[in-house]
C-alpha cells in the first residue's frame, strides 16, 4: 500500500471515529497496566467484568498488595491463566511500590522488565495513559497489517516497525486503536465484512475480494 492511500486509509477510520479509546475500563495507569496484564489471551469484556469489582478495592499497587495473591485470585478466577496472572500482578506491584513510589513510570525499559509485561502492553500503557505514539500490535492488528497491505510482517515487531515507519505521524497516536478496532468489528479473522469495509477499495485483500 503506497503513502497516499494509508494516509487515505486512515483518514476514512477518524472520520467514522474521530476518538478513539480501548475497550479496556480502568481508573489511572496503574489499574490500566493491571487491566491489559490481565487482558493476555481474554477478552477485553471478559476482564472489564472482573475488574470492576476489583477495582472498587485495589486501585493502586498498595492497594494490591495489602489484597494479596489469593485475594486477587478470588476476583479474577474468570479469566483465563489466572493463577500466573494473580502472581505477577502481585510482583509488579511490590517493584511498583518498592522501586517508583507506587507509580507507574513512563519508561518502556522499566514497563517491560516488570512480571507479566511486554512490548505490546507497554507500548498500551504508554499511548493510553501517558499519551506517546506508540503502537500496540495484537493480533487484530497483526491480521490488520498483513491482509490489508498496510504493513506485512511476518512477527509482531516487524508490523509495529512497518507501521512506525509507514503510518503519517498525524494518525500515530491512535493508530493502533483504529485498527484493533476495524479488526475486531469489521476485518474479522474467520469472515471479514467486507462490504461494510470504509477502506475496501485501498485493501489489498479487499481488491482481491472484488
Amino acid at each position: 500500500m503506497k503513502k497516499p492511500a494509508i494516509d487515505e486509509f486512515f483518514a476514512r477510520l477518524a472520520a467514522r471515529n474521530p476518538d478513539p479509546r480501548g475497550e479496556l475500563h480502568y481508573i489511572n495507569p496503574y489499574t490500566l497496566l493491571v487491566a491489559v496484564v490481565l487482558s493476555a489471551q481474554a477478552t477485553d469484556a471478559g476482564v472489564n467484568k472482573a475488574t470492576a469489582p476489583l477495582f472498587e478495592v485495589a486501585d493502586t499497587p498498595e492497594k494490591m498488595l495489602a489484597l494479596g495473591e489469593a485475594g486477587l485470585r478470588d476476583y479474577i478466577r474468570t479469566i483465563g491463566l489466572f493463577n500466573t496472572k494473580a502472581k505477577n500482578v502481585i510482583a509488579l506491584s511490590a517493584i511498583l511500590v518498592r522501586d517508583h513510589g507506587g507509580q507507574v513510570p513512563p519508561d518502556r525499559a522499566v514497563l517491560e522488565s516488570l512480571p507479566g509485561v511486554g512490548r505490546k502492553t507497554a507500548n498500551v500503557v504508554l499511548n493510553i495513559a501517558f499519551g506517546e505514539p506508540t503502537i500496540a500490535v495484537d493480533t487484530h492488528v497483526f491480521r490488520v497489517g498483513n491482509r490489508t497491505g498496510l504493513a506485512p510482517g511476518k512477527t509482531p515487531i516487524e508490523v509495529e516497525r512497518a507501521l512506525e515507519k509507514r503510518v503519517p505521524a498525524r494518525w500515530k497516536q491512535h493508530a493502533h486503536h483504529w485498527l484493533i478496532l476495524h479488526g475486531r468489528y469489521i476485518c474479522k479473522a474467520r469472515k471479514p465484512d467486507c462490504a461494510l469495509c470504509p477502506v475496501h477499495d485501498l485493501c489489498d485483500f479487499g481488491a482481491k475480494a472484488g
